[in-house]
């Protein structure tokens, strides 16, 4: 519905650049049916993808749709191993796949591969599908979750739930011809089709570059005049040394809007990215994949109160998630199920139509009132603002006491020879488990493990200093700019055995 009506009012707008490849919204919706076609032809239950980002993804994510079962982006960055088992949680299936990724997928008559080529090469007379009669409560899109702390969940998503979200949180036709958004988030993520949905149905073209380069986002920006852009925390850092490297200023004139989102932004990388880029709206957006994207958000007007007030519980805020959209309600909640008052920690509990919160093995994770645990830990301020406190599964258990990574994190990085830092749990005979810290120095810059535990302890109780520093080049991080504290907990854990 959402790919027909663009189609219909701004038909002849371009909706996708990936390179020299464009394609207007009635071009997307030609191929979108074509490719319905063949899938409803095919008989499959699922349609995946494994490709990297270019025009096939919007044909993938509306054909679909049209044929009426799912949409299955699959993380190409796997190993062998790892994609044909997401592969066999899906079959039988129509896999479409890029033809550097065909190598990596096993034979199997249940998966009936695709060159992305030969969708996107589709010809003859177009089927019209009403996309409005597909069932709103069926399984639009079935995103496996990051794996961060262990095997990929299949969250499913409905298309009432990704409806809901895009009209909660877009205006239809909004976008003038000009506006280009840059996308650069991989297209198995919940962002990345939150990036779909939302620039169709505000008619925005979408520029897509297969893999993030400073120099070529840069670049591409530039050339192809591009307005706005999301981009996750690590992105944006490294946007920000590749120009302090290059002693350049940002030009693209063009660009008036950087949203940012996945992963937590160190206050320092957001400080800098405002003095590099002054004329540019900042937004910071959090959401989950179970939620259909964004639910709370720091506005450009927080991000320049926060950055110019001298009210530190106003300039703290520069480290929030934001306010809610008013699309869900959010709560917090102690470990009683409680709501708690401001500047209290809990979990973050969520509620409303976009929340999905249902996944493929499991089921729905409603409760019997809607609500949905995200999982995460934060609080609002005395101003409604949400920070979030890190993943409950992160809590380091120190004896009876539980502490949050962040703010151990948030003292470590304070010290000017630190450029990332991530906080775990390690085995302890005596505690249980204790704080241990990995820490990445910045080039050139030194400090030893007795100067970084004295910082701390000089800002937090003793309980907080890190056991153990471990120095390292650089931090495990997915994707989406989440960094992999399994991958650091094994790391530390592994010390304690040796």
């Amino acid at each position: 519905m959402l790919l027909d009506m663009a189609a219909e009012a701004f038909g002849d707008r371009t909706a996708v650049v990936c390179g020299d490849q464009r394609l207007t919204f009635a071009e997307l919706r030609e191929k979108a049916q074509r490719a319905a076609k063949l899938f409803q032809d095919g008989g499959a239950e699922y349609v995946a993808l494994l490709d990297t980002n270019g025009p096939v993804l919007p044909v993938a994510i509306f054909g679909a749709a049209y044929a009426g079962v799912p949409y299955v982006p699959l993380n190409y960055r796997l190993t062998r191993g790892e994609i044909n088992e997401l592969v066999q949680r899906v079959k039988p299936c129509q896999l479409i796949v890029g033809d550097q990724f065909r190598a990596q997928v096993d034979d199997d008559e249940q998966v009936n591969m695709i060159a992305t080529q030969d969708v996107l090469g589709l010809s003859g007379e177009v089927e019209e599908i009403d996309g409005a009669m597909v069932d709103p409560e069926s399984v639009a899109v079935q995103l496996f979750t990051s794996g961060t702390t262990g095997k990929p969940k299949a969250a499913l998503l409905r298309h009432e739930n990704l409806v809901s979200y895009i009209i909660g949180t877009v205006e239809f036709g909004s976008a003038e011809e000009t506006d280009g958004v840059l996308v650069t988030v991989p297209p198995y993520h919940v962002a990345g089709i939150a990036a779909v949905l939302s620039s169709t149905y505000a008619c925005r073209r979408m520029v897509q570059i297969e893999s993030f380069d400073p120099k070529l986002w840069l670049d591409t920006c530039r050339n192809e005049q591009t307005t706005s852009g999301f981009l996750v925390p690590t992105m944006i850092g490294r946007i920000v040394e590749y120009l302090d490297a290059q002693c350049e200023e940002l030009n693209a004139p063009s660009l008036k809007a950087i949203a940012y989102g996945g992963g937590k932004m160190p206050l320092a990388t957001i400080q800098r990215a405002m003095q590099l880029f002054p004329n540019v709206d900042f937004t910071n957006a959090y959401g989950l994949t179970e939620t259909s994207s964004t639910i709370v958000v720091l506005t450009p007007d927080d991000h320049r109160t926060a950055a110019n007030s001298d009210d530190p519980a106003v300039q703290r805020r520069l480290g929030s998630a934001g306010q809610p959209t008013g699309a869900v309600e959010i709560e917090i909640r102690d470990d009683n199920g409680q709501a708690v008052g401001a500047n209290e920690v809990g979990m973050i509990y969520v509620r409303g139509g976009q929340v999905a919160g249902e996944y493929k093995e499991q089921g729905s994770q409603l409760d019997a009132d809607g609500w949905f645990c995200t999982k995460d830990l934060g609080f609002f301020d005395d101003g409604g603002y949400l920070f979030i406190d890190g993943r409950a599964d992160d809590v380091i258990v120190r004896g009876a006491e539980n502490i949050s990574p962040g703010e151990v994190e948030d003292v470590l990085r304070e010290h000017p020879a630190v450029a990332d830092v991530a906080v775990a749990a390690m085995p302890d005979e005596e505690w249980g488990e204790a704080v241990a810290a990995a820490v990445v120095l910045k080039d050139g810059a030194t400090a030893d493990e007795a100067e970084l535990q004295a910082l701390v302890r000089e800002r937090l109780r003793s309980s907080r200093v890190p056991q153990t520093i471990l120095f390292k080049d650089e931090l495990p991080y997915n994707d989406m700019g989440k960094v992999l504290r399994r991958v650091i907990r094994q790391e530390f854990a592994a010390l304690v055995q040796a």
